[in-house]
């Protein structure tokens, strides 16, 4: 193709070449109806637990609050990366405009950054709720909850500003063939001038530190939690508490684990299939897997989701 040739001078590159998941058209077409089927049910699952938390006036507490803010942000991943990959399979090409990669980074990096950042205040949130429940009305009252997502979302669009002006600054002279399905500022800094992207390095000092910030407080609100928990003296209250918390967990844990598997794993175990699938899991898994982890152990929300869905079945009648 003659955009995989190398680049000389940045001006000249107007588009790359994103990674194809199969050589054959026909299994392309399989990855455009798996990408397909995935995407949709991810999105009817994400819409269903917005429509139930925003008409269910049962719903209106600050961690359902949280939990439409973060299912918003998890449509809004997949829709980012998804769409294109199998628009670029049904139509045989692997190409995405200059522009449209800085705009899937930029997007990427806003929900990615947000999403974390929301992890983190639900997990103050839970704490608040078990081990300070006199004050949780106090704490956790609309403004302060406002406030919070507000944060999160500023705070993710902040960095990706930050992060994606400095990426596409940098002179690109080593090819345009991006090693991943979608756009992402590690392998746009993998075709760098050489020494070229050390002026990124600042920025990723802070990404990482805050990110671990953010972990270490989730662990410690855990921490605490569980040490309330197991005070408890109602086995009621225990299962009650667990049932908040385990969902959270569950998708805190997926994903921290599969963002440390896609960027700590070392390059001796490295390979083109391995990273493919790794990219799927961070970037499709949690917002396809996220609205049955939250809906698992929660009796509210399934009640909610019941009685929307029979009444969207009525209405068909």
């Amino acid at each position: 193709m003659p955009g995989e040739s190398k680049i000389s001078n940045d001006s000249s590159l107007n588009q790359f070449l994103l990674l194809a998941f199969a050589d054959t058209q026909e299994l392309q077409l399989l990855h455009f109806a798996l990408f397909l089927g995935i995407y949709l049910a991810a999105l009817l699952a994400n819409s269903l637990i917005i429509t139930a938390v925003a008409c269910d006036h049962r719903l209106h507490t600050p961690m359902y609050f949280f939990l439409l803010h973060l299912t918003l942000l998890n449509l809004a991943s997949i829709s980012t990366t998804v769409p294109k990959s199998m628009a670029n399979s049904l139509r045989d090409t692997r190409a995405i405009s200059y522009a449209g990669c800085a705009a899937q980074v930029f997007l990427f990096v806003v929900f990615f950054s947000a999403e974390y950042s929301l992890l983190t205040v639900m997990a103050y949130d839970r704490y608040v709720a078990i081990c300070r429940p006199l004050h949780y009305g106090t704490l956790m009252g609309t403004r302060a909850c406002v406030r919070m997502a507000a944060a999160a979302w500023a705070g993710g669009f902040l960095n990706a500003l930050l992060r994606t002006a400095n990426t596409f600054s940098i002179p690109l002279c080593q090819g345009n063939v991006v090693d991943k399905f979608f756009c992402e500022v590690p392998q746009i800094l993998k075709l760098s001038c050489s020494h070229s992207y050390l002026q990124e390095v600042g920025l990723i000092v802070v990404s990482v530190g805050l990110g671990w910030g953010c972990f270490i407080f989730i662990v410690l609100s855990y921490v605490q939690i569980f040490r309330a928990v197991l005070r408890m003296p109602s086995e009621q209250g225990r299962h009650k508490a667990f049932s908040m918390c385990l969902p959270h967990l569950a998708i805190v844990s997926l994903f921290v684990n599969t963002v440390m598997v896609a960027h700590l794993k070392p390059p001796s175990i490295s390979s083109p299939a391995l990273d493919l699938v790794v990219a799927v899991l961070y970037s499709v898994g949690p917002p396809a897997v996220n609205p049955l982890l939250h809906s698992m152990r929660n009796k509210k929300l399934k009640e909610a989701l019941r009685k929307l869905i029979q009444w969207v079945l009525c209405q068909h009648q």
